[in-house]
């Protein structure tokens, strides 16, 4: 009968025991769910936590699923710690990874610790338990407590760990969630910030400059507004215009109206680098990458880290580079020659060219792939000749520029100057003007520019355009079109191959079109 009553007691005291223990689960897990920063968590951690399972270091490590390498998330004894990357399989981490069971170390057993695991074992501690949590929304996660007296641990403290793994996943992503939040209202609040300051500075503004680019005409109000939309978007910029029509100028309005404009913008000239030495000079090399290569060097890429990198002439670029620039833009990783680690970099990409890409894709000098990925935002440039209304503006800014530079006093331009410039074809654009003006000031022989030399082309050019124009009727020329389409079209005039399709046209319209225009058969088959 004693036996029986001592069996009993054993076992309320049993239940009552594990009752205070799911209590105790339900407090810590009451107090987790609350917690949404590291500081409250920290608090937690310091006081209810260690309260009960008598740890000396309490560490959290993380890892996302499609990761190679984990990071410290928290440690208790060390206080805003440095991120920094630890490889999975390196004897702790995956093992508790792989274990459905709570992992027990001895830390003397392990010679190639990692750094953190070294510094504890060097503290004194000899023992630690590791337990992995339960995944959460792709969140690797696993706890290590570490003792000097490994007895302090027991089988409640297992059970009591186990109960709250889930809460310690959930409290781990709520505060993830909670520092992305606050990252973003700062950087949030920093473009506000810019974007104020920027509208102060385009409102005081003469009328005569936007950015360090002159001009007021309708052409380059439209320019404008294309820079301002594109500017605080991190999107790919592919600028095109004739040679000499401002596309750093212009690139450099959008870096200086960005987020990161406070940072350097990198500039690179693809045709003014060796066709051997480019690939270095975009994405650096490795010692020992090739003859001469004695040191690392770092390339425009990393460098643009967090800003822009600015391509011109990025139609001259190689076709074998051309490949590797395509992978740079959409993985957002270099290569270094010579190395074989990818490096993640954040530079924003703005290139220009003075060349027609589609037509060189078209001749097989362009890749079409790399082409469309660059042209996600075209800004195109008209021509001097294009925009007559700031002739006028931009030699009145250029003739105060060197002037103060040369040391001459020159008040303007006389009214044949000024007709001449605003006649002149400009195949230079600006870059010719500027130089032009330069040149006329120091040939001036009083305070004002009274000879300007244009070159030779623009007169060929203005008197063979009159010779060279004819005039045609409508009719002319709809028939030369209707035949050039019937002969591409190998004389069929109807059905899915034939030149009314080309042409939009019912083909009994493209038949009565071509008997009132005269058109026969021996006229488009030999």
């Amino acid at each position: 009968m004693e036996n029986h009553t001592d069996k009993t007691a054993l076992m309320m005291k049993r239940l009552q025991e594990r009752e205070q223990e799911q209590m105790l689960i339900l407090s810590i897990c009451t107090a987790l769910s609350s917690t949404i920063t590291k500081e409250e968590f920290n608090t937690v951690v310091n006081g209810l936590l260690k309260d009960h399972f008598q740890f000396d270091d309490f560490i959290l490590t993380s890892s996302n699923n499609d990761e190679t390498e984990y990071q410290i998330f928290y440690q208790s004894s060390i206080k805003n710690k440095d991120s920094k990357n630890y490889v999975l399989k390196d004897g702790f981490f995956n093992l508790c990874l792989d274990s459905a069971d709570t992992v027990i170390f001895d830390l003397n057993e392990n010679q190639k610790n990692p750094d953190f695991i070294q510094n504890i074992n060097n503290k004194g501690f000899k023992n630690g338990i590791g337990l992995c949590l339960p995944y959460f929304n792709g969140n690797r996660n696993v706890l290590f407590l570490f003792f000097k007296n490994a007895k302090t641990f027991t089988r409640e403290s297992n059970r009591i760990l186990r109960g709250i793994a889930t809460q310690l996943s959930i409290t781990i992503r709520n505060i993830i969630l909670t520092e992305e939040c606050k990252n973003n209202n700062e950087e949030l609040k920093k473009l506000k910030t810019t974007f104020s300051e920027n509208n102060n500075e385009t409102a005081e503004s003469t009328k005569e400059g936007f950015h360090g680019i002159v001009g007021n005409s309708d052409a380059m109000q439209n320019v404008y507004e294309l820079i301002s939309q594109v500017a605080f978007s991190p999107s790919t910029v592919l600028i095109f215009g004739e040679t000499g029509t401002g596309k750093e100028l212009v690139a450099s309005a959008i870096h200086q109206l960005s987020s990161v404009s406070k940072n350097r913008m990198i500039k690179v000239n693809c045709a003014s680098i060796p066709e051997n030495l480019i690939e270095s000079e975009l994405f650096g090399h490795e010692k020992g990458a090739f003859t001469g290569a004695t040191e690392q060097r770092i390339g425009k890429f990393e460098q643009a880290e967090n800003s822009t990198i600015f391509l011109d002439e990025i139609g001259e670029l190689p076709l074998e580079l051309q490949g590797k620039l395509l992978r740079v833009l959409q993985e957002k990783e270099i290569e270094r020659v010579g190395g074989n680690k990818s490096i993640r970099v954040n530079a924003r990409v703005i290139a220009a060219t003075n060349k027609s890409l589609p037509k060189e894709v078209a001749e097989e000098r362009f890749r079409s792939d790399l082409y469309y990925r660059l042209n996600v935002y075209p800004i195109p440039l008209p021509a001097l000749r294009d925009r007559k209304g700031d002739i006028e503006v931009l030699g009145n800014f250029f003739l105060e520029k060197h002037s103060a530079r040369i040391g001459k006093k020159i008040k303007g331009f006389s009214k044949k100057v000024l007709n001449g410039m605003m006649a002149n074809v400009w195949p230079g654009n600006v870059r010719e003007l500027e130089n032009m003006i330069e040149r006329s000031i120091l040939f001036a022989k009083d305070d004002t520019i009274r000879q300007m030399t244009f070159p030779e082309i623009f007169i060929a050019v203005s008197e063979t355009s009159k010779t060279e124009f004819q005039i045609k009727t409508l009719q002319e020329v709809e028939r030369e079109h209707i035949l050039k389409v019937i002969k591409k079209c190998n004389g069929r005039i109807s059905g899915p191959q034939g030149a009314a399709v080309l042409l939009g046209l019912p083909a009994t319209t493209l038949a009565s079109r071509m008997q009132k225009l005269g058109i026969k058969k021996e006229h488009f088959l030999d």
